[in-house]
């Protein structure tokens, strides 16, 4: 939400969302950027998050804002900076530069701030797989409206337009270890749009979604939420490759499907996507 909005931050720490993002870059106003930098700050020191990871996006890098964002924010210890327009491996480098140096400054374990990555641009995407392997990463996460702006594509419904930039980042994030959080669907009011890009999203790979209104909470959270005919089935897939493999069987038939290690790997991932719900 923008940084600048106190009514917005306080209410979103009642929503029971995973993590929530404090804008400083596109969702404040040019002549607001002091205003966000010091009410994220206020917020950091004083309210309560709960079990939600609380993210501070500053503004991007050469724009001239993000040295003095950095500056208020990380006094604060953030649990990670979200960093927008990422497209080379120097940028992410400057900003593990400046965060170091603060946990240091401030006695906190190095790498105790975290960092999570917007990708959207054409060269964001081409630089996947060095934007992933820089150390101190958590997420990234596809910014499918800015990317479609860079190639001057139109986006539609049905996105299919950044499709391919969409499985590309998901797909690089996996291989590197790390989560993936998909577009924004900006037409906030249509629910059932947010319904079907978070279960496509899923159905992906992505492990995660942003939203921009709260009343967006609750279909992006049951589209990641395995529900409990998919938990039974993932455990009864675990549970009879086991007593298969005890017996010397490789693949088998369970309910007209054939079971082999990939189906096991993606039951097991169900139930891991189930249990971090419950976590949280």
């Amino acid at each position: 939400m923008p940084g600048d909005d106190w009514k917005k931050i306080t209410k979103s720490i009642t929503l029971g969302v995973d993590s929530i993002c404090m804008d400083m870059e596109d969702g404040t106003a040019l002549n607001r950027k002091t205003e966000a930098r010091q009410t994220i700050a206020r917020a950091l020191k004083e309210l309560n998050f709960g079990n939600s990871e609380k993210l501070a996006r500053i503004n991007g890098i050469g724009t001239g804002f993000e040295q003095d964002d950095l500056a208020v924010i990380l006094p604060q210890r953030p649990d990670g900076i979200v960093l927008p327009k990422a497209e080379t491996p120097d940028q992410v480098a400057w900003l593990n530069e400046k965060i170091e140096a603060a946990e240091l400054c401030y006695g906190w374990p190095v790498n105790s701030i975290r960092v999570m990555l917007v990708v959207e641009s054409a060269k964001g995407i081409l630089n996947l797989k060095e934007l992933a392997a820089q150390p101190r990463l958590d997420a990234l996460i596809f910014g499918a409206e800015d990317f479609a702006a860079s190639i001057g594509a139109t986006r539609t419904i049905a996105a299919l337009e950044v499709l391919y930039p969409r499985s590309a980042l998901v797909m690089t994030a996996a291989a590197y270890g790390l989560q993936a959080i998909d577009l924004v669907t900006v037409d906030f009011r249509n629910l059932e749009q947010t319904r079907q890009d978070a279960l496509f999203g899923a159905g992906l790979g992505y492990t995660g979604k942003q939203i921009i209104h709260p009343a967006q909470v609750e279909p992006v959270q049951t589209a990641f939420t395995p529900d409990a005919e998919a938990i039974a089935y993932a455990q009864k897939v675990i549970q009879t490759f086991e007593t298969n493999q005890a017996l010397g069987a490789g693949a088998y038939d369970l309910d007209g499907k054939m079971i082999d290690l990939p189906l096991l790997k993606s039951a097991q991932t169900i139930l891991d996507r189930a249990q971090a719900t419950l976590k949280n």
